[in-house]
């Protein structure tokens, strides 16, 4: 009998570690899930450019941008405050949670712009370490050609001369939940360029960074650079820095920031930025968003 009872005692401690075991296995996977990486930026934008951020499927952003005259114009013009001013307004409609279309009107040489915007993977805890997004704008100008009336002869006389594109990869990492860094390789194409010297193809490569302080608040910083320039004769153009802060307050973000862009649609600033930080061509911009949730996304 006491060799039975010591049998049965031996088999359930041996059962109960091989359970513990297993539970703590379990747990381990558990932890180890692979869950998708959020707000690695606060909007769709940071300061001039796209972010990898997408919205919820069935979701309608309004977006409003502004950029005031340069700073170095002094203070008869209110450094800047009174203008010359450049504004856009954009609708950015997220057809599901990855995929995202959107129009935009600038008034800088009354350019149109439409995009369509596609996150093809997103970063992960204990998979993917970055996120990827792919975009691709068709851009038209509106405006008509100023010389027409001296020359006689019409730059827009074919419509496919109004027109510019725009492609680029997007790659992020948040690397903390403070600090969040984004790369983006660009490729803008003019149908008809400015200048005779100008280039048809410019290659731009950006990068983006954002510092969230608190909660509500976040540092926000983005430097286009052109490594293939023009040649250094004709080459008057600017790399373009900005300098920011992000403000959010509920379904509203701010954005405050400084930039030597003028433009602000990519095909117009990356390639004709012709003021630079260091001649004080800066000025001061913002970016408001407020997004508009579209059915009941409960469903979805």
């Amino acid at each position: 009998m006491k060799k039975l009872i010591y049998l049965l005692l031996s088999c359930t401690v041996t059962v109960q570690v091989y359970a513990q075991d297993l539970l703590n296995e379990l747990t381990e996977l558990d932890s180890a899930k692979k869950e998708p990486v959020i707000a690695t930026f606060k909007g769709t934008r940071l300061i001039n450019l796209h972010t990898i951020e997408t919205l919820t499927k069935g979701s309608l952003d309004f977006r409003i941008s502004h950029r005031f005259g340069e700073i170095n114009t002094g203070g008869e013009n209110l450094w800047g405050l009174d203008g010359p001013a450049t504004i856009r307004l954009g609708l950015d409609y997220s057809v599901t949670n990855n995929l995202v279309v959107g129009l935009g009107r600038t008034s800088y040489r009354q350019y149109f712009d439409g995009f369509v915007k596609y996150k093809l993977w997103q970063q992960q805890t204990g998979g993917k370490k970055f996120s990827l997004v792919g975009i691709a704008s068709v851009n038209v100008t509106g405006e008509k050609d100023a010389n027409k009336a001296i020359t006689g002869i019409d730059r827009y006389a074919n419509f496919s001369s109004r027109m510019a594109y725009m492609m680029q990869i997007l790659v992020a990492r948040k690397f903390s939940e403070k600090f969040s860094l984004q790369l983006a390789p660009t490729l803008v194409h003019y149908n008809l360029v400015d200048r005779a010297n100008d280039k048809n193809d410019i290659f731009a490569i950006a990068a983006s960074g954002r510092y969230k302080i608190t909660r509500s608040l976040a540092i926000t910083g983005e430097y286009i650079a052109r490594p293939l320039k023009y040649t250094p004769v004709q080459d008057d153009y600017f790399d373009v820095l900005s300098i920011g802060l992000d403000i959010e307050t509920g379904g509203h973000v701010f954005q405050l920031f400084f930039t030597n862009a003028f433009a602000i649609n990519e095909v117009q600033l990356i390639p004709y930025t012709n003021s630079s930080w260091r001649d004080k061509g800066i000025r001061f911009g913002f970016n408001i968003s407020r997004v508009f949730a579209l059915g009941d996304q409960s469903k979805w």
